[in-house]
């Protein structure tokens, strides 16, 4: 990513969809700079929303609500040179989204609810064994029942996600490769046959970021 220097990049990449609490997830990292002020200009956040339905009025809504989210926390506490959010809405080939996980040091994956949440497993599969990068995950994915290594949240709770993400930047290197190691664990037995099996093939995506 262009411009990222020596600050920690945080990823979300989702839809735009209610499910996903992306205007949630944006106030979180907002409460997160505004009781760590010394990481202003330190992380980036980048959120990639490819926009779906934009026809409907209350995706429409939805897309309003964003914007303005971000342009509020953008510019009360952006810097010249340093912006919070870089928010996308194109869509990327999965080997550019490979490259994006394999990069941000944080995984933001906070949906109000979600059936399984296929970008929570491409995440932990992008990392590098060596130095990877940490999940935060929403209790109410269907991948947390898996991924339990993970930072579980309440994506309803600004707090506990600002801390959360506070955590993840100051994990040691030997916390995150254990975690990381659970997780991988689990990601190879409960493989694309596995999750054939257990609901209708739900894993293939993830089956193919491990290659």
């Amino acid at each position: 990513m262009d411009g990222l220097g020596s600050r920690k990049l945080i990823i979300g990449v989702d839809r735009l969809d209610y499910s996903k609490g992306i205007p949630e997830r944006m106030e979180a990292l907002e409460r997160f700079l505004g009781n760590n002020p010394d990481q202003r200009g330190r992380v980036t956040y980048l959120q990639i929303a490819p926009t779906s339905r934009s026809e409907v009025p209350e995706y429409a809504t939805l897309g309003r609500l964003v914007n303005e989210t971000l342009g509020r926390i953008n510019g009360t506490l952006g810097e010249p040179g340093w912006v919070p959010i870089h928010y996308v809405t194109s869509s990327y080939p999965r080997s550019v989204l490979a490259g994006l996980y394999r990069l941000a040091a944080v995984g933001l994956i906070t949906p109000m609810r979600d059936g399984m949440n296929l970008v929570a497993k491409e995440y932990v599969a992008a990392q590098d064994p060596a130095d990877p990068g940490v999940l935060i995950l929403s209790k109410f994915a269907g991948a947390a029942q898996q991924l339990k290594a993970a930072l579980i949240v309440n994506p309803n709770d600004k707090i506990e996600v600002a801390e959360a993400i506070r955590e993840a930047l100051q994990m040691s290197q030997e916390e995150r490769v254990s975690r990381w190691e659970s997780m991988m664990s689990v990601l190879r037995v409960q493989d694309v046959s596995w999750g054939r099996v257990r609901a209708g093939g739900g894993n293939l995506l993830t089956r193919r970021v491990l290659g």
